[in-house]
């Protein structure tokens, strides 16, 4: 695995002095993948970081049965609010400024403060082909694999996109995989889940179908919590495109909560999906979960994770539980699964109860934190990729 990134770019837009960043930690044939995020306070650090954990979740996903062979790790951050009514200019002048990086070897997708949509957009007003489009010459059919893949982005199950689905499938698995190797039973196994947008929401979907109790959600207006349990599907059709849920539709048992409260509430399960760095050592202690599954970037500081693991909490790392949205992207366009529902869901299912099931057994193993095992997991993977031609 790298010790340091292979290159890091800092951005000034001429126009607000905002600043972006882009780290390529790895590429693998030339290539790298990573999505691009928008938020105010974004620093390098923090795209370093993530950079770093793409070149994880790619690793992960290495079968020599595969079509796909997984791509190097990288990050693109803008600081700026995604709200700000500059945001598209800046995004523009961005993209203008990586874009000779985006033609031949950064491909990127949404991320936090982003929609696919508008980044799509802006790539053909600056007169690219795609934002994937470095990854074109890997592909023995590039018209079949990215109409695969258009395909594929117009499916939806219930009004919502197979692409916002499939992390939160994933995830979800993340925490059932991780219930049976723990031991422990999935159905009423209570779960809060921090953030509502199409990971948070599309995790707590599957976990509902799957027999866990939804005890508590949080969106940017607070917490609503039930301990008889959440209906999931109610509010997933009242939410708005930022991940918020109108109070007025809520059922009388239906409770309001403050936003800080989130950690607090009693659990089992406990999947933050919404921001980084949102548990500390001076707030570890009000984790009640006993299970902690990282579907949102970084959520846990390494000083928090150690003092949850002191007591035993296990916490599933975010490179692990958050990778199936990349993950699925290249297994549709590189030709390992169809356009399908039904093959995504399978696909996704079965390669993160593989990857999990290995982390675990390495855990138990060698008597060390689920990260720890990961992170040992990947460095092999890492090493057999590097060998390839």
């Amino acid at each position: 695995m790298s010790l340091a990134a292979l290159l890091e770019v800092t951005w000034t837009d001429p126009v607000t002095d905002r600043k972006g960043y882009l780290v390529i930690d790895r590429l693998v044939r030339g290539v790298c993948s990573g999505g691009l995020r928008m938020r105010a306070g974004c620093t390098l650090d923090e795209v370093r970081g993530l950079a770093a954990g793409m070149t994880r979740k790619e690793a992960l996903y290495y079968q020599p049965s595969n079509r796909y062979v997984p791509l190097g790790g990288a990050k693109g951050g803008i600081d700026c609010d995604p709200h700000d009514p500059r945001m598209r200019g800046i995004l523009t002048r961005y993209l203008q400024g990586v874009q000779a990086l985006l033609e031949r070897h950064w491909t990127t997708g949404e991320d936090l403060g982003l929609q696919q949509k508008l980044i799509d957009e802006v790539i053909t007003e600056i007169g690219l082909e795609s934002s994937i489009q470095a990854v074109y010459p890997l592909l023995p059919d590039k018209a079949a694999a990215t109409g695969r893949l258009r395909r594929a982005f117009a499916l939806d199950v219930d009004g919502i996109s197979l692409g916002d689905l499939s992390g939160g499938i994933g995830v979800a698995e993340a925490v059932l995989t991780s219930l049976t190797e723990l031991g422990r039973p999935i159905e009423g196994t209570r779960a809060v889940i921090q953030g509502f947008g199409s990971m948070g929401g599309s995790t707590a979907r599957y976990l509902a179908q799957a027999g866990l109790r939804i005890v508590a959600v949080a969106d940017a207006l607070g917490v609503i919590a039930n301990p008889a349990g959440l209906d999931v599907e109610l509010l997933l059709r009242s939410r708005n495109a930022f991940g918020e849920i109108p109070r007025s539709g809520l059922r009388p048992a239906d409770q309001q909560l403050s936003l800080d409260s989130w950690l607090s509430v009693d659990t089992d399960v406990l999947v933050p999906a919404a921001v980084s760095y949102c548990i500390t050592p001076a707030n570890q202690h009000e984790v009640t979960a006993s299970l902690i599954v990282e579907a949102a970037n970084l959520p846990v500081l390494p000083a928090a994770e150690s003092l949850l693991t002191a007591r035993g909490v296990h916490v599933v790392p975010d490179f692990v539980a958050n990778s199936a949205t990349n993950a699925w992207w290249w297994w549709t366009l590189f030709g390992d699964i169809d356009a399908s529902v039904s093959q995504a869901t399978m696909q996704i299912r079965g390669e993160m109860r593989r990857i999990l099931a290995t982390v675990f057994s390495l855990a138990r193993a060698n008597d060390i934190p689920l990260r720890q095992a990961a992170l040992a997991f990947t460095t092999e993977q890492l090493t057999t990729i590097s060998t390839l031609p």
